[in-house]
């Protein structure tokens, strides 16, 4: 290892899940030039699961910045290079450059280019993966080593200054771009072809001075844009959106429930039982916790007590609590119940789980449910709340709906839809009143689970809602 390897040190994006493959950089904390510490986070990430804060695991000055906001990196990818010894001087790594040319003055920089950790700004490689960004080190090595290319870019740029001038070059992070060639992908360089931009008149936005796709149309956009105002200032603007469609790249939490979704549709066979039962004295319990000290400062609804009728007809069958193990063919059972609450969140439907929820007492289930709801709305939830769950409960009654036919989170073996309560006419001792009335939906994996112990599931929750004493009775 050498110096300059010891010296610059660099953070790859975690796998910050269970198996996840990639995740999309949403917010930077730091820029070049910025002094982090052991445990600082640098950035926050938008996985298939959740938005996670990074924490880099050490100490430095941040030298560069991978990749932009809203970018997409596979995980194990080098995402931010830190300068851990600052105090070395900024001619470190431009003095590393040079000595390939001593020894060969034109060849050796040559196979650099073609080796793997050529592609790596200013450091030597550690395996970055093939969208990471690559040319400015080339840029850098290309100026210190190939003495005749160098002097020549330099007389047709910089008059007649000498080769040996553009060996602290490569020092400022972003000092290089402006010196020769601008610095783009091949793919923007055909974008900037197609639409006949001078690369050379672009300003760069992307890490290191390198142009963008953006970069290209914002540079693009000028030129048409005073036609369009000048010769048809009105007319011209619908004609663009006249399709009236919208385009949303699906990524992140929305592409990760879609794939899961259509997953499990087509691998578990569902089959979704309904019930509807009167739910007027679970709504008188509700509100007599409400004034229950023990449960003072707590949140007390009706999901809670679906949830505890739930977990509590599992442990009368706990046969539903399972999984299906395909690469095996096994039925997994399990002695735990997470219980998982499908939340909406801005960034869509995520499911995170409570641990062990049936050992729960009821003010530790309400605790956990408010703290559920609340980090799911924060954005904040961790992949791991989201990772272990059992069976889950979805609360489509918040919207208004009666009920519907969820479809199971993978690797669970029931979900229980809660739809509206709702005032209706009811035969209640033999006369018809206005009772408090709602309809339950059970799916769950017909490998698993058959007709009969499926309808004994919701037969169990329909009676404990329908009588709570029976929390009672049969806890």
């Amino acid at each position: 290892m050498t110096a300059t390897d010891q010296r610059f040190r660099e953070f790859k994006m975690p796998d910050v899940g269970e198996g996840l493959t990639e995740a999309e950089i949403l917010k930077w904390y730091v820029a070049p030039g910025d002094t982090v510490t052991d445990g600082q986070v640098v950035c926050e990430v938008e996985t298939a699961k959740a938005a996670v804060e990074l924490p880099i695991p050490f100490d430095g000055v941040v030298h560069e910045l991978r990749f932009g906001e809203g970018v997409t990196v596979d995980v194990g990818t080098v995402i931010i290079s830190v300068d851990t010894q600052p105090g070395a001087g900024d001619a470190a790594p431009a003095a590393a450059a040079p000595a390939p040319a001593a020894a060969a003055p034109a060849p050796a920089p040559a196979a650099e280019e073609e080796e793997p950790q050529g592609r790596q700004a200013v450091l030597v490689g550690y395996g970055v993966a093939p969208s990471s960004t690559k040319r400015r080190p080339r840029k850098a090595q290309a100026q210190a080593g190939q003495a005749p290319a160098a002097a020549a870019l330099q007389a047709e740029f910089n008059g007649h200054q000498p080769a040996a001038a553009p060996a602290p070059a490569p020092a400022p992070a972003f000092a290089p771009a402006p010196a020769a060639r601008p610095l783009a992908k091949p793919p923007v360089r055909k974008l900037a072809k197609d639409l006949g931009i001078d690369l050379a008149t672009v300003t760069p936005t992307g890490p290191d001075g390198t142009i963008t796709r953006e970069d290209i149309h914002a540079a693009a956009a000028p030129a048409p844009a005073p036609a369009v105002e000048e010769a048809a200032p009105a007319p011209a603007l619908p004609v663009t959106s006249a399709d009236r469609e919208r385009r949303v790249p699906v990524k992140g939490v929305r592409k990760a429930t879609a794939q899961a979704m259509v997953n499990s549709a087509f691998t578990a066979p569902h089959v979704t039982e309904f019930v509807t039962v009167d739910v007027t004295r679970t709504m008188k319990l509700v509100q007599d916790l409400k004034q229950d000290p023990d449960m003072a400062g707590l949140r007390v609804n009706p999901l809670l007590l679906v949830a505890k009728a739930l977990l509590l007809a599992i442990r009368r069958n706990p046969e539903v609590n399972a999984s299906w193990d395909e690469a095996n063919q096994e039925i997994v059972h399990k002695d735990y119940i997470n219980l998982g609450i499908a939340a909406a969140t801005p960034r869509g439907l995520i499911v995170p789980n409570i641990k062990d929820a049936g050992a729960k007492t009821l003010p530790e289930l309400s605790q956990a449910l408010s703290d559920l709801v609340a980090t799911a709305r924060e954005g904040k939830t961790s992949p791991a709340d989201m990772s272990g769950g059992t069976v889950t409960i979805t609360n489509v009654g918040v919207f208004g709906v009666d009920t519907g036919t969820p479809i199971l989170n993978p690797g669970e073996s029931a979900i229980l839809a809660f739809g509206a309560i709702k005032l209706q006419p009811w035969v209640h001792k033999g006369k018809v009143k206005p009772r408090h009335v709602t309809t339950l939906a059970l799916s769950f994996d017909h490998r698993l689970v058959d007709g009969e112990l499926g309808s004994k599931v919701l037969a169990d929750i329909a009676a404990v809602l329908e009588n709570p004493k029976k929390l009672i009775t049969w806890g």
